[in-house]
């Protein structure tokens, strides 16, 4: 760290008034933000997406499982990957202790991957996860919400996610998106995030944001990867920190805004 101010506890507290008084708008602007993001107009889905999960074959609006709001974090988990993204691994260990939360408020949360479900169930025991986790192997659902690419798209750079046309270096993205289902049964989509729109449900972040190091992000990524490994691999020297396939971006992807 760098040598910092020292100060008497009295020239702290104007400081710190300062500052919370910016905290306080930044509250109020999110809030703003937030009632912004709850009027988006939404988009009927008008496909059927069918997922394999341990109790058999579901429809998108089945995996709401009773409720009228379900969130999917789409897990970048390729069919043959052995090792599960650092970053969404990083997202998802936040859940499992909000899920009973989540449900008593009417919101459903579920990970969907493309790996076959054999797989996942494998990685899902090895993490000791227990929140919904579905496979999305023989269907179109990670393709149309922009989370899968072909190698054609990367080739030709012309893969469309966080909102822009271009080249990305994986076939497979971070990302979470928001359905509703009304009283007729119909499902609606009414928001998705992707790069670093994930970090507002990493509540592990918030807290390092009130650090004096902060994320502490100072290696060659400048980002998550120059510290982060799985919850089981902090004491494991050949861990992989992408947690990705062998041969693909050391520092993972889909980090910007």
């Amino acid at each position: 760290m760098e040598p910092h101010k020292i100060v008497s506890r009295d020239e702290w507290l104007v400081a710190r008034k300062a500052l919370l008084a910016k905290e306080r708008e930044f509250t109020r602007l999110r809030d703003r933000l937030s009632a912004e993001r709850r009027e988006l107009p939404w988009v009927r889905i008008e496909k059927t997406y069918v997922f394999d999960t341990p109790a058999g074959k579901k429809t998108l609006a089945e995996l709401f499982d009773g409720r009228s709001q379900l969130i999917v974090k789409h897990f970048m988990l390729a069919p043959g990957q052995k090792n599960p993204c650092v970053g969404c691994s990083f997202e998802v260990d936040h859940v499992d202790g909000i899920l009973v939360h989540l449900k008593h408020d009417d919101v459903t949360y579920v990970a969907v991957a493309r790996a076959p479900l054999a797989e996942i169930e494998t990685v899902k025991k090895r993490m000791g996860w227990r929140f919904p986790w579905v496979s999305s192997y023989a269907s179109d659902f990670n393709y149309d919400f922009h989370v899968s690419f072909t190698k054609e798209q990367i080739a030709k750079g012309e893969a469309f996610y966080n909102y822009r046309a271009g080249t990305v270096p994986l076939e497979e993205l971070s990302g979470r998106s928001v359905f509703c289902k009304d009283a007729n049964g119909d499902v609606f989509h009414t928001y998705s995030s992707f790069g670093r729109g994930g970090e507002d449900v990493l509540g592990a972040y918030r807290y390092l944001d009130l650090t004096p190091k902060g994320r502490n992000e100072t290696g060659p990524c400048r980002n998550m990867h120059d510290w982060l490994r799985h919850h089981d691999r902090y004491d494991d020297g050949s861990a992989d920190a992408t947690g990705v396939l062998p041969g693909r971006q050391p520092c993972g992807a889909g980090e910007t805004n």
